[in-house]
């Protein structure tokens, strides 16, 4: 039967979006715009999620993550949209170090995540045996990749554990502060998968991709920051979405789901709020409690997502004191976990940001960050401690003895989903439980990747498909009624 038309002249549909993070706020500011009705519900006080800023000295600096991809669209496009574009700066130097071996080395160039592509540019990181065994990988059978494959487990295979251990490993833990040896190579570097399931050399596959790379000819800075801080964005997104028409709530812990005939009805401490849709913008053991009563499955799967917590240390110097030291104008180093060091990196904001270095011309701003996946005990320690152990490393690294004016400790726990050999499978297993659900969808870290620009391209596809369902669109539109569901599209919504 042909689908029959109606004016869509009643309200817009209603969407709730549970969770205020950085992918909640997307998913709202998406609806907003699709003509729905949004209410935002956040359990604590504040939005934004891992995206935070606070002052160190007076200065406003970011406590929590500090940059975007720019090479990816959805979040610098998201930051203009909601009127940042003007704040959008590039680091002033991405001058890296390695510290390893005792010594800061300069972050070697032509590599992906740490696998070469020209084992020459590694000779300052890794021993004369570390690159004497890279030269191995062209004699080398190929190596069957399967489905998934550990990111260090392959590389280490092929190029030997040095390269794991010093370049992979620290690099890899900057992003997700897990074990190389554990994370997923399909999930977390799936252009490096895609070369390794190509078989043959890693070092020619590499070399491969850095020349379709170069084919493509991007342009621009691979990272952004946002003058004032990135945790300036879910702030200016929430002004947006309330622009729009939409309602946020701090402070609303929600307690339960359940569906109903038309819809949800969403129980939080303060009453029940009935709604036509939902996104689950929450950490995966959230998303799993939430789950337990309409899909076992999707909350068996989620309650198994594991997490890494990391703690941030952020410190203020008189700028006078840290002349004669190791920083060189660089934005920061890399710690290797092989080289026994409590911290796993230091940036160096003021060199980093220029808008820091503005901001306090007198002093100068650093962070340092503590933690990694099965590395708990470091964040049960006072902040004084964790003040104290980053300076011990930093003096080690640097050469730096003056003692900071302020100090600001950050725990992120729980902070990081990580993403294990069989994630992609596992969420691919998520999503179909919950697309059995009528008109509810997830989004965020856990799912397409933990960088901004992948949170805000999770949020995205969530509204997009729940504005599907509920045929989004501004009142009064024509809007098509199908008189006969089946067939026309499927549940996920495609």
């Amino acid at each position: 039967m042909q689908p029959s038309t109606h004016r869509a002249d009643r309200a817009p549909r209603h969407v709730v979006v549970i969770g205020g993070g950085i992918a909640g706020l997307a998913a709202a500011h998406r609806l907003v715009g699709a003509g729905l009705r949004v209410t935002v519900l956040e359990a604590t006080d504040r939005l934004g999620g891992k995206l935070m800023t606070g002052e160190v000295a007076g200065v406003r600096v970011d406590l929590g993550a500090e940059s975007m991809l720019a090479r990816r669209p959805e979040a610098v496009s998201l930051a203009r949209a909601v009127g940042l574009g003007d704040r959008l700066q590039p680091p002033a130097t991405a001058t890296a170090a390695l510290w390893t071996r005792d010594a800061l080395r300069p972050m070697p160039k032509g590599h992906v995540m740490g696998v070469p592509g020209d084992p020459s540019v590694l000779g300052e990181v890794l021993s004369a045996e570390g690159l004497a065994r890279i030269a191995e990988d062209r004699e080398l059978p190929p190596v069957a990749v399967g489905e998934d494959v550990a990111v260090g487990a392959y590389v280490a295979d092929r190029l030997g554990r040095e390269v794991v251990d010093r370049l992979v490993e620290p690099l890899l833990g900057g992003v997700y502060a897990g074990d190389a040896y554990r994370i997923s190579m399909r999930a977390a570097v799936p252009q490096l998968f895609e070369a390794a399931r190509e078989g043959g050399s890693l070092l020619d596959g590499v070399t491969r991709l850095q020349e379709r790379a170069a084919a493509r000819q991007q342009t621009g800075p691979v990272f952004q920051g946002i003058e004032g801080g990135i945790g300036t964005l879910p702030g200016a997104v929430a002004d947006a979405v309330r622009a729009g028409g939409g309602e946020i709530r701090t402070e609303t812990p929600v307690l339960g789901l359940a569906r109903t005939a038309g819809g949800w009805d969403i129980r939080t401490d303060t009453g029940v709020v009935s709604a036509d849709g939902i996104v689950l913008a929450v950490p995966a053991w959230s998303a799993a409690t939430l789950l337990a009563a309409e899909s076992p499955g999707a909350s068996a799967e989620l309650a198994g997502v594991e997490y890494a917590s990391m703690a941030l240390v952020t410190m203020a110097f008189r700028r006078s004191d840290v002349t004669g030291t190791a920083f060189d104008g660089r934005s920061g180093f890399l710690v290797p976990p092989v080289d026994g060091h409590t911290i796993k990196a230091a940036t160096f904001s003021t060199h980093k940001w220029q808008w820091v270095a503005d901001a306090a011309p007198d002093l100068f701003v650093l962070r340092t960050s503590v933690g990694r996946y099965g590395e708990e005990e470091h964040l049960h320690r006072e902040d004084v401690e964790l003040v104290g152990v980053s300076l011990r490393d930093l003096a080690a690294a640097t050469g730096l003895t003056a003692h900071p004016v302020a100090t600001e400790v950050t725990r992120w726990i729980g902070g990081l989903p990580q993403y294990p050999v069989g994630h992609l499978t596992r969420v691919a297993r998520i999503r179909d439980e919950v697309a059995k659900l009528p008109a509810l969808r997830v989004c965020g870290a856990v799912y397409d990747g933990v960088g901004i620009p992948a949170c805000v391209a999770s949020a995205h596809r969530a509204a997009d498909e729940i504005a599907g369902d509920l045929g989004g669109g501004p009142t009064g539109e024509i809007i098509a009624t199908p008189t006969l569901v089946q067939g026309t599209r499927s549940e996920a919504g495609q």
